[in-house]
């Protein structure tokens, strides 16, 4: 690809933002650690140096040498990276006056063209930084200011070289998607061609040079990510691609049936392998969550080796891995602390000796749905909730038993189907139940019971990487408590849950 941007992450909590609104151009974009430069930058025409959580008058700050980008590549520094730039390069960076947060206004734009064109003064930005750049770099020409920070943003004369002590990529900066058009596709001139149909293309292409004749193997899950990559898979390599759908025990109440019946139209080579009973044995007795997933994964490389050996001369493995889980492993500080265990197919063990092809690797879950939608798949397949790995199992807090899972999918049931008869489905990101190892004390009839607790959880984010809970209307929470306790053997008591991440992460394992 020619019209490669390079962001170069020093760390910041935005970066992955950055990403997605070049994305959003639809420029083609690529995050790659300040630390680990890629070896050939004749691919990009463009660099964005991110935010970061350090100060670039610390002793350890992070620095990187510039000095084949600056001048020679269009160049935008944003907060640290506009400080960077200010104090590697003849400038100064003092400490704020007034700690910089939140909501601001450029009070003054002294150049109304290149990167401010079209962009009015008093125009909402979004700062997050307690260092100021008082003095300009050699060659620094103040673009724009606001009441307390007098060089919000500046450019290098004779370069196009940009720097700005605001965030644009964030909500709050009402003019940001413009100014990052400006800077991309005005100044740098980069083609905005990077299109759903553009990826499909050019991926479609390339799993057809790399694949050849070879036989794939892939573990499908019904979500929206092994779908996608099944179904470009299937137009590089047709029936050479072999899927599994391994039913573990511990999915959602007839989903094994109901999603092998969806996979039969749409032309893939699948096969249901239904393991119910091995998934349940290996987690008797197991509590620990850790525990609990690594039976899973364990269980789950059994079933696949014996189904992928079964079939003659596999080559490769095909996984529906995403671009955050490819920033995760390389991001500035290294791979991430484990939170929990991966449960994609990632673990395979070393003897299953297949290659690794992940068509969907480079894309944001947003883009993975446009991908989908612009091959024809279903709108509903396309709009599912996203579903762990590990299925109920972490949704049932404590042992796994089976009368615990026909419990929960009964509840998660009633819930799901809800939301969609309130139509109220689309406007969630992530729904489920989740069966609490309490019990409580209730009233039935005249009887007096002890039974189950469960609790409801729905999210609203765009990755998953941050969550809100959904104000769901009380009527339909009242509806739904109702039909769990009136239906659901076992549970006399409903509650939802109203956390948000972070601190809590959506499941509760």
């Amino acid at each position: 690809m020619q019209n490669n941007v390079l962001i170069l992450d020093f760390g910041s909590q935005y970066t992955q933002l950055i990403a997605r609104r070049v994305r959003e151009l639809n420029i083609y974009c690529e995050i790659h650690p300040f630390n680990k430069l890629p070896q050939d930058l004749s691919t990009f025409k463009a660099v964005i140096l991110s935010g970061s959580p350090s100060s670039v008058r610390s002793d350890d700050a992070p620095a990187l040498d510039l000095s084949n980008i600056k001048g020679i590549l269009p160049l935008l520094g944003v907060c640290y990276g506009a400080q960077y730039l200010a104090h590697f390069f003849g400038g100064k960076v003092s400490p704020s006056n007034i700690r910089e947060y939140g909501r601001a206004n450029l009070t003054t734009i002294h150049d109304h063209a290149g990167l401010f064109a079209g962009i009015s003064e008093d125009t909402q930005v979004w700062m997050s930084h307690s260092d100021t750049i008082s003095e300009l770099p050699e060659g620094g020409v103040r673009l724009a200011s606001t009441n307390d920070v007098a060089n919000a943003a500046y450019r290098i004369e004779g370069e196009d070289t940009y720097a700005i002590q605001f965030h644009p990529e964030v909500y709050h900066t009402q003019d940001g998607k413009q100014l990052l058009d400006n800077f991309l596709i005005e100044i740098a001139g980069v083609d905005p061609s990077w299109t759903p149909a553009a990826f499909v293309d050019t991926t479609v292409s390339q799993l057809k040079e790399k694949i050849g004749d070879d036989k794939v193997v892939l573990g499908l899950s019904g979500g929206v990510d092994s779908t996608v990559a099944a179904i470009l898979l299937h137009k590089a390599i047709g029936q050479n691609l072999y899927c599994i759908f391994v039913n573990n025990g511990l999915l959602r109440k007839d989903e094994f049936s109901s999603v092998l019946k969806q996979y039969k139209g749409m032309g893939l080579n699948v096969k249901g392998v239904d393991a119910s009973d091995l998934f349940i044995s290996a987690l008797k007795d197991k509590s620990d969550p850790e525990e609990k997933r690594k039976a899973i994964g364990g269980a789950f490389i059994d079933v696949f080796d014996q189904q992928a050996t079964a079939i003659k001369d596999v080559v490769y493995l095909a996984q529906g891995t995403i671009y955050p889980d490819v920033i995760e492993s390389v991001s500035v500080n290294g791979p991430s602390v484990t939170i929990k265990s991966h449960h994609n197919v990632g673990g395979l063990p070393d003897y299953m000796k297949l290659k690794i092809v992940e068509p969907l690797r480079m894309l944001f879950k947003d883009e993975v749905r446009r991908v989908g939608a612009q091959m024809g798949i279903d709108s509903k397949l396309l709009g599912r909730h996203p579903f762990p790995g590990p299925g109920l199992a972490i949704r049932i807090l404590g042992d796994v038993t089976p009368e615990k899972v026909r419990i929960l999918q009964e509840v998660d049931h009633i819930f799901i189907q809800g939301l969609r008869k309130w139509d109220l489905y689309d406007k969630v990101w992530q729904a489920g139940a989740m069966l609490l190892p309490v019990n409580s004390v209730g009233v039935m009839g005249d009887e007096r019971t002890y039974e189950k607790v469960v609790a409801l959880r729905a999210v609203e984010s765009t990755d998953g990487m941050t969550a809100d809970w959904v104000d769901l209307p009380y009527k339909f929470l009242q509806e739904t408590s109702n039909n769990i306790i009136n239906r659901v053997k076992g549970v006399n008591r409903v509650v939802y849950d109203i956390s948000s991440k972070p601190p809590a992460t959506i499941e509760w394992e």
